[in-house]
């Protein structure tokens, strides 16, 4: 017997067997066709306009972060040339350090507070416990005494502890807020300063090169990009010289005040004169929450 055709040597002919070759369908091909062309819109040629600014942008970042990096490398090594303003430098680590002095002044008001704090929590439980005490035993009136004596040391307490409160909250401003505002325009102008410096070099170096064609429009836009760096070189380095005036003027008007207040409230406590301790809050306007208000004081919050 002769066996029927193998299907796996066969193709699938429209029409059965013996039809045209022009109904043959290759096995395992699907009937979508191979190319497809779909119009292009206005949204397409928007996003390829954004693809091509970002590229620009990412290009130009990385081109100036290699010439910084060079120029960085360059002056730490001895080999690159440095712009530097020695008055400027001389007062922009001058308030680091006045900055790092004052953070210590800074910790060491916060850890007063807590002592303070927690003397004034022992006081109240002493004079409690007296009070207690000149209750049951009525003819010790010392205990009676002691009471009164730790209830008004704790009154002064309380009134030494706003003053010093009110020394930390404006060491803490000046030092966190002013000039920390003052040293993030000194690092813009130190970053200005690397890329000025890094035009500049890559300036002088085609400069030193053949004069072609080419060599012209290079040496035409790297004198460009070289001067707009330098305008924003020296724009920031005026922003921190004005900076650097306004805050030693608000430093001298702001330590003049809390040293004053430092000195009336510590010595008046000291001295057991409570009235110039009232006074000294007074004249600062430092007010305390009474007691029994809605919300709770400062102390109580500690």
């Amino acid at each position: 017997m002769v066996s029927g055709p193998n299907l796996n040597e066969t193709s699938i002919v429209s029409g059965g067997y013996g039809g045209s070759g022009d109904g043959l369908i290759p096995t395992g091909s699907g009937r979508h066709p191979s190319h497809s062309t779909t119009p292009s819109g206005p949204g397409d040629e928007v996003a390829r306009g954004i693809a091509g600014e970002k590229f620009d942008i990412v290009k130009k970042w990385g081109i100036n972060t290699y010439k910084c990096t060079k120029q960085l490398l360059s002056e730490r090594f001895g080999r690159g040339s440095r712009t530097v303003d020695l008055e400027l430098e001389l007062q922009i680590e001058l308030l680091r350090e006045t900055k790092r002095k004052y953070e210590s002044v800074l910790q060491l008001g916060r850890a007063l507070t807590a002592h303070l704090y927690s003397l004034l929590q022992t006081q109240h439980a002493l004079g409690d416990a007296f009070a207690d005490l000149s209750q049951k035993s009525p003819e010790l009136q010392e205990f009676g005494y002691n009471a009164e004596t730790q209830k008004l040391l704790c009154k002064n307490g309380e009134t030494l502890l706003g003053a010093v409160n009110f020394f930390v909250s404006s060491i803490n401003t000046l030092v966190t807020k002013t000039m920390e505002d003052t040293l993030m325009t000194v690092k813009q102008y130190e970053a200005a300063r690397l890329e000025y410096d890094a035009y500049r070099t890559d300036l002088e170096e085609l400069s030193l090169g053949p004069r072609d064609a080419g060599t012209r429009g290079r040496l035409e836009s790297a004198q460009a990009t070289f001067q707009a760096h330098r305008d924003k070189y020296e724009k920031l380095r005026g922003d921190v010289a004005i900076k650097l005036k306004f805050l030693e003027e608000n430093k001298i008007k702001v330590m003049h005040k809390q040293l004053l207040l430092f000195h009336n409230a510590v010595s008046a406590y000291f001295a057991g004169n409570q009235k110039q301790l009232e006074q000294t809050l007074q004249q600062f306007n430092i007010k305390l929450r009474p007691p029994g208000a809605e919300k709770p004081s400062w102390l109580e919050e500690q």
